[in-house]
This record gives structure tokens, sequence and C-alpha cells, in this order.
């Protein structure tokens, strides 16, 4: 399994590598080219995506005690892909205004503050994203605790009530055993 993961990283990283090539290569490019060149990016990004799922599946049939090494692994594999698909719109970006500029004969001076503007509202909402998404796992995490404390709980409370009719019952025998004796003893 270990092996596997670590084949899907090598091809994680031939990809990315690829992805961040043509990502460079974007900006450079004019129309045809320009076109093809977003929708390889498009292909790979997916691939990459679909890449990291068979990455976590392989984590999560990895025995318990190696598997925090492949899961800090894996965050920063996420992180990487995070900022590749960040950048990735960030050439978008500049590829649409350039196309906006070229059909509305725009020479981009006021364009460039909106773009500045556009890029840090995307940086910040890409922020309150991941914090939501942390804030997710948090509360799934802390079901998850809940619901093993509640089922820790309810088989404490039934040992209890089995130790407790156990109790009852011994002192019931014991009350007999003590009027048998008394019995014995009158005789």
């Amino acid at each position: 399994m270990a092996s596997d993961f670590e084949g899907f990283e090598q091809d994680f990283a031939v990809l990315t590598a690829e992805i961040t090539g043509r990502i460079g290569k974007v900006p450079k490019l004019l129309g045809d080219e320009k076109k093809l060149m977003v929708a390889n990016v498009e292909k790979q990004l997916e691939e990459a995506r679909e890449l990291l799922e068979q990455m976590e599946l392989e984590v999560r049939e990895i025995p318990a005690q190696s598997r925090g090494m492949y899961s800090s692994r894996m965050r920063s594999y996420k992180q990487e892909m995070g900022k590749l698909e960040a950048d990735f719109k960030r050439s978008r970006i500049a590829y649409s205004d350039e196309v906006r500029n070229e059909l509305l004969g725009d020479d981009g001076n006021s364009s460039e503050n909106q773009r500045a503007h556009l890029l840090d509202n995307t940086e910040r909402l890409e922020r309150s994203s991941r914090r939501l998404e942390a804030g997710y796992q948090i509360a799934v995490e802390t079901e998850q605790i809940g619901q093993e404390m509640l089922e820790n709980l309810s088989q404490d409370r039934e040992k209890i009530q089995r130790s407790r009719e156990r109790l009852r019952e011994t002192d019931a025998n014991l009350g007999k055993s003590s009027r048998i004796l008394t019995g014995m003893l009158r005789r």
C-alpha cells in the first residue's frame, strides 16, 4: 500500500511540475494557443485532483501507526494543489482581461486596479472558504468524539445496571442464608 502511495506521489510531482510550467506559459500565448493551453491545464488539474483522491484512499488503508506521516504529506499536497488552482485562476483572470481589452480596445490602465482588487477579493474568499472547511472538519470530529463518548457511557450504564442486579441477588441470597442459619441455630 505504501508503495502505491509513493507511486502516486511521483505521478503527482510530475503532474504538478507540468501544470506549473503550463500556467506560466498561459499569459505569454495568444489566441487559439492560449485557449488550448487553458483547456490542457484544466484537464491536468482534474487529473491531479483525481490523483489526490486515490492517494487519500491509500492513506485510509495504511495501518494507524504509520498513517500520521502520510496524512501530513497529504495535507501538504492539498495545499500545493490549492496554490496551483489559485495560480491558474490568476493566469485565467489575466487571460480574460487581455481578451476583454482586445475586444473593447481598452488600454488596460483602469483594469489593473480592478484586477488587483478582484485578486484580493478572491484570496479573501479562498481564505474564508478554508476557514469554513476547517471549522466543518472540527465539527465533524467533535460529533464523532461525542458519539464515541455516548456509546462508552451507554456501555458503562449497562455494566452498572448488571452489577446492581447482581448485588440485589447476592443480598437476597445472603438474607436467605442468614434466615437458614438462624433457623438452624434455634433447632
